[in-house]
């Protein structure tokens, strides 16, 4: 009688059940081992069992033995549970990745861990009750993306905006810029700003840096032309700086900004500006604070948010531009 070709996978089967199916709070007897591996089509003895267990314990994996009760189970993994329920949260909650795609990551997920405390992981998913991208090709965008700037190369797409058609039954469908004709940029740069992912890339046409959000993109394309805009992108050009400066990352002029903040917002400004700020006393209840900012009316709304608590008192002709914007609502 021919060996049963599947006692050469008795160590890795093992390995897998014990990845599986235990945990600190659930563990499997030598006799529940065994049990587990004939349901795979392997025999094992007891003894082989302890030496497979040394040598699995040889090999990384932490496997306790409970005094006692002979109970074995894996103690620690590369991911602990609290690590993966941070992750699933991550993915829950970013707008960037579609419910199916947010999906098929959890359950990859789910399966870095046992399948108790893999339980515990689902009890939480809870996608699709948030709000969602609906262009399912971005988590491809954002990998060709980073190939093209690990190539230095520029990239061509489609971009779009989403739009109500009523022509028949009311849908929401894309509609191309520039009549569908193709952008041409040189990418430099990925960011994550207000749940959106953002390319901020060099502009040929228009000679500066220009960004757009990546779930608009379609039809992406890397070329063989060389990146350009190298001069604008040295080694002081950082992501994170320039979209705290782009509020909702909208265009505009880029200008450095008074402001006049209850002391108490200090909070608010660190947040939105970062920990390098340099606030100096207006009194004994104000503080000044100069920022860089892309003033735009995202930028004025950001500040009418904060209900006069936070002014801007210089440049005048931001001052200015601030109140035709407030007149527009009042008008």
């Amino acid at each position: 009688m021919s060996k049963n070709p599947n006692q050469k996978l008795k160590l890795l089967y093992l390995y897998q059940i014990l990845l599986q199916r235990t945990d600190e709070n659930h563990k499997l007897t030598t006799d529940e081992l065994r049990a587990a591996l004939e349901r795979c089509g392997i025999t094992a003895e007891r003894k082989s069992i302890y030496s497979d267990i040394e040598a699995l314990q040889n090999f990384g994996l932490d496997v306790i033995c409970q005094r006692g009760t002979g109970g074995y189970y894996v103690a620690s993994r590369e991911f602990e549970l609290p690590e993966l329920k941070l992750l699933v949260d991550a993915i829950q909650c970013s707008r960037f990745i579609t419910e199916k795609k947010s999906n098929e990551l959890i359950g990859k997920i789910e399966h870095l861990t046992s399948d108790h405390e893999a339980h515990t992981l689902q009890r939480q998913v809870y996608v699709s009750e948030r709000v969602k991208t609906l262009n399912e090709q971005i988590y491809y965008n954002i990998d060709a993306l980073h190939a093209a700037i690990s190539n230095d190369v520029q990239i061509t797409f489609r971009y779009f905006n989403w739009v109500l058609n009523f022509s028949a039954s009311p849908r929401i469908q894309k509609q191309y810029r520039r009549d569908g004709a193709r952008y041409r940029v040189s990418p430099w740069a990925l960011t994550w700003d207000n749940e959106n992912y953002y390319l901020i890339a060099f502009d040929h046409d228009a000679g500066e840096i220009r960004h757009y959000r990546v779930d608009k993109m379609d039809s992406l394309v890397q070329t063989d032309l060389p990146r350009e805009g190298k001069q604008l992108f040295d080694d002081r050009f950082d992501a994170a700086a320039y979209s705290r400066k782009v509020f909702g990352m909208f265009s505009g002029e880029e200008k450095t900004v008074k402001l006049k903040c209850l002391n108490r917002f200090i909070g608010v400004m660190l947040d939105r500006f970062g920990s390098s700020l340099r606030p100096f006393p207006a009194d004994n209840e104000h503080f000044y604070l100069d920022v860089d900012v892309v003033v735009s009316p995202q930028f004025f709304s950001w500040v009418f948010s904060l209900e006069g608590d936070v002014r801007i008192v210089n440049p005048p002709e931001v001052c200015e531009a601030f109140e035709k914007q407030i007149h527009k609502f009042i008008d």
